[in-house]
């Protein structure tokens, strides 16, 4: 990928991350109840996923698990350099803040198992086209 496409995702996570960061004030979503943060995680998992598929789809043959990877890497590794920023040395819960803040934990792993698993899907279906279009010829 070149520097600038890895430029250009960085600087719209950053972007996603303070709009959300915004969106979660005054306390950066605590105020809100476990069962409304836990329908909040699994309302925005969907579209997540879905622009990454899109993008995966979009990214040419063979390289479905790359794209795959860097979209986990930029959706978890900024995103939770920003909360630790945050969370855990200016609100001061240190490391600690990846259980109180549970429903930010969650996107730091979640993207790993779902983006590379959709990066292989995409490329086994590609493969599998490929593979029925050689057997009609």
């Amino acid at each position: 990928m070149p520097l600038r496409r890895h430029a250009q995702m960085l600087a719209v996570v950053s972007a996603a991350w303070l709009l959300f960061w915004v969106a979660g004030l005054p306390d950066y979503y605590r105020q809100y109840s476990t069962m409304f943060m836990i329908v909040f995680d699994a309302a925005v998992l969907p579209p997540i996923w879905f622009v990454v598929y899109s993008r995966v789809r979009k990214a040419g043959a063979g390289r479905g698990l790359a794209v795959s990877l860097w979209l986990s890497f930029y959706i978890t590794v900024p995103l939770f350099v920003y909360d630790l920023a945050y969370c855990g040395y200016y609100l001061g819960h240190g490391i600690g803040f990846v259980r109180e803040y549970w429903y930010l934990t969650a996107y730091y792993v979640l993207p790993w198992l779902l983006f590379p698993l959709t990066g292989w899907w995409v490329e086994r279906q590609g493969d599998s086209k490929t593979d029925a279009a050689s057997a009609a010829r």
